[in-house]
């Protein structure tokens, strides 16, 4: 049974496990398509989920929130719908971050469009704009929030400081921020303040996109096109060492007769800094998968056994 979480100090019941919908959007993930990707909202709903993560720029043209509100409409009030503002694509394709006040107006406007909604659960402001005063956006976000259009606010990948600054002129019930068993450092740096102030933690990148899946293991031929290969971890030295912590995580699983992402996502959420973990899915197989890890419940001792692997491949 999926036991549901309070999300910071607000009124909104989540699951451990949300959806993450910016693979739906097709912008970096290969081979994605309207109707699978309505197969993976619906898949999610399905499978317990009641928490959908989006944002203003998945998609050029918003096609994440517009398949969002298509999938979730007729149940509203059973799921909680996140979206982002403050970053858009521009007519050649380029990312603009613009946090000012009007502009993040219209976009919750053109989100609410989008999605067929009369309001929006928890709006993010996706990343702080270098060129305008954090303030100026936090109260922004407050003026939507004062006119019904915005539940709750919330702020991604921000500093503390940044979290502590936008919170005095708009209060947040949730910052988004990456976290996962390869990458922890947010635990020192937010998880003291968010406990004490009532702010939950949503992590993206639970399951390092597909690594700690167990999906990608020793001579993965990857796509050439593929972005993960930018990323460290996916380089020699970094990807075996990390294939030997998944190789530990493959015997834990088989003990608990889980698959090793559902025990990457248990321990997530089983981690005391974390209210809820963002699982990304372009396949209704995907989400099906991680959504099961909702009603998995780790003992103490198992989740200080993983522990143990991510201190010996972070050190």
């Amino acid at each position: 049974m999926t036991m549901h979480r309070q999300l910071g100090n607000s009124d909104l019941m989540v699951t451990p496990v949300a959806m993450g919908c910016w693979p739906i959007a097709g912008m970096t993930s290969l081979d994605v398509n309207a109707n699978d990707s309505l197969k993976t909202l619906q898949a999610a709903l399905e499978g317990g989920i009641n928490f959908f993560d989006t944002a203003y720029c998945y998609g050029a043209d918003g096609i994440s929130e517009k398949l969002v509100g298509q999938a979730v409409s007729g149940q509203r009030d059973q799921v909680v719908v996140a979206t982002k503002c403050g970053v858009h694509w521009d007519s050649n394709g380029q990312k603009i971050i613009d946090g000012s006040h009007d502009r993040i107006l219209v976009e919750c406007d053109e989100s609410l469009q989008r999605m067929n909604m009369d309001y929006i659960d928890l709006m993010y402001l996706h990343r702080p704009d270098p060129d305008v005063p954090l303030g100026e956006s936090a109260s922004a976000l407050a003026v939507l929030k004062e006119q019904g259009k915005v539940r709750h606010v919330g702020v991604s990948n921000v500093t503390k400081e940044q979290l502590v600054e936008f919170n005095q002129v708009c209060p947040v019930v949730a910052v988004q921020l990456p976290f996962n068993l390869f990458q922890q450092g947010i635990r020192a740096e937010f998880g003291e303040w968010c406990q004490q102030n009532q702010v939950s933690i949503v992590n993206y990148w639970p399951l390092m996109k597909g690594l700690l899946a167990g999906k990608i293991r020793r001579g993965h031929k990857f796509d050439p096109a593929d972005q993960r290969l930018n990323y460290e971890i996916f380089q020699a030295d970094y990807f075996e060492r990390a294939q030997a912590v998944v190789d530990e995580l493959e015997v834990i699983a088989d003990e608990l007769e889980i698959t090793i992402a559902q025990l990457v996502v248990a321990w997530t959420f089983h981690q005391p800094c974390i209210t809820v973990t963002l699982c990304g899915a372009k396949r209704d197989w995907q989400i099906a998968e991680t959504a099961a890890a909702n009603s998995i419940s780790l003992r103490s001792e198992m989740v200080n056994r993983i522990d143990q692997l991510a201190a010996r491949f972070i050190t």
